[in-house]
């Protein structure tokens, strides 16, 4: 599978921030189509699901509600009806966002150089190690 510039990275993270298990899509793939990969990764089911408007999908949020997982997605700006999302929990995402700041140190991460997908993501996971090290280091 291809990788390089057109590569997008996604994450499943724990309420910390650690990251659980990553997924690539490539090309001009949409952000929800990486859902169904990772939403079967953790051993024990989250409480909440914290994901931007890219996740907003009617068949996601279906998905959400059958396995009693709150769906804390903000609604798209062309819905027709609006959907509220706990904000307070939202803000919670910025670990998240903050986890790939510190992977996108890497070189190779932040410039995607690789040509192929699984290069890509083999350096995604040596640098996730080396961060989720800093955790047990500090502990």
């Amino acid at each position: 599978m291809r990788g390089g510039f057109t590569s997008k990275l996604h994450c499943l993270a724990d309420a910390l921030g650690r990251p659980i298990a990553f997924h690539l899509t490539v090309g001009e793939a949409a952000d929800c189509k990486a859902y169904d990969a990772l939403i079967d990764q953790p051993e024990r089911a989250p409480d909440a699901l914290l994901a931007d408007k890219g996740y907003d999908a009617d068949a996601i949020r279906t998905d959400l509600a059958e396995r009693q997982i709150e769906a804390v997605i903000p609604g798209r700006s062309n819905r027709c009806v609006t959907i509220e999302h706990d904000r307070v929990l939202y803000k919670q995402r910025n670990r998240i966002e903050r986890m790939f700041g510190h992977l996108k140190i890497n070189r190779a991460i932040a410039t995607r150089y690789d040509q192929l997908a699984e290069t890509f993501l083999g350096m995604v996971h040596i640098a996730s190690a080396r961060y989720w090290l800093k955790f047990v280091h500090a502990a």
